[in-house]
């Protein structure tokens, strides 16, 4: 494992319980920084931090990244604890249903939109200003190679991914000045509890479209994640990293 620079470096990840958080967290951990784990399940939350603690500086906050409110405690909270954010790795999201997009539930569309891109807007709306005051900050915001292509059956995760691939762009333009680089990867479907909410039909859908011939591991997000979020990466922002495996077309 290569090792990258992170010390003294304070990290929030979201969605940093379990998953692709989870393994960005341990990484991160290795590099040196300090994380805090955002996620809405307590026991969850718990059971990582039993996991991590052992490796390093970790904290946990109960939050719904969709609650504006919810994001603003957690922030304050972060901030009590740590004094400075200066890593922000947004990973929070739910794959939703899989349905034709004129059968798809409205109440399913507004929470994947909700967590999905709404939460990475309101967590990058609380921690950017800390990040402008300090003159420095690193953002990886986790899209999905669903947000380039689109998945049939899965308009509404497609849609939010999407959004958040615009979204980070549009941020890395508004911080470039700053020292705060922002952008996204677009990785490939990856063996996660999200497996749980889709239909095996729609998994074996996503594998065979990946040329590698098998689905993503964690820990290869969680390498690209940790030079993207390290000072070395000090011109790159605004910019989309694919993790496809081969699948991406541009």
């Amino acid at each position: 494992m290569n090792q990258i620079d992170l010390n003294h470096r304070h990290a929030v990840i979201t969605g940093g319980a379990q998953g692709i958080g989870f393994s960005v967290a341990t990484r991160l951990l290795a590099s040196g920084a300090s994380v805090s784990l955002w996620d809405r399940d307590p026991e969850v939350l718990s059971l990582a931090l039993d996991q991590l603690q052992g490796l390093g500086t970790v904290s946990v906050e109960t939050v719904d990244v969709s609650n504006a409110e919810s994001v603003a405690v957690a922030t304050e909270s972060t901030l009590r604890k740590h004094a400075k954010i200066e890593i922000l790795v947004a990973s929070a999201g739910i794959a939703g249903p899989n349905f034709k997009s004129w059968e798809y539930p409205l109440d399913a569309w507004r929470q994947v939109i909700d967590i999905n891109l709404t939460g990475v807007f309101l967590c990058c709306r609380a921690i950017v200003p800390h990040m402008l005051r300090q003159n420095y900050g690193r953002i990886v915001n986790i899209s999905s190679i669903a947000g380039k292509e689109g998945n049939a059956t899965a308009s509404g995760y497609s849609a939010s991914k999407a959004g958040v691939i615009a979204f980070t762009k549009s941020l890395g333009k508004e911080t470039a000045l700053n020292n705060i680089a922002v952008n996204c990867i677009t990785p490939a479907a990856a063996k996660t509890r999200i497996f749980d909410q889709v239909t095996q039909e729609h998994i074996d859908f996503m594998l065979s479209k990946i040329p590698r011939g098998r689905f993503l591991k964690v820990d290869e997000v969680s390498s690209m994640v940790a030079w993207l979020v390290s000072e070395e990466n000090s011109f790159t922002t605004a910019a989309v990293f694919d993790l496809s495996g081969g699948r991406a077309t541009y």
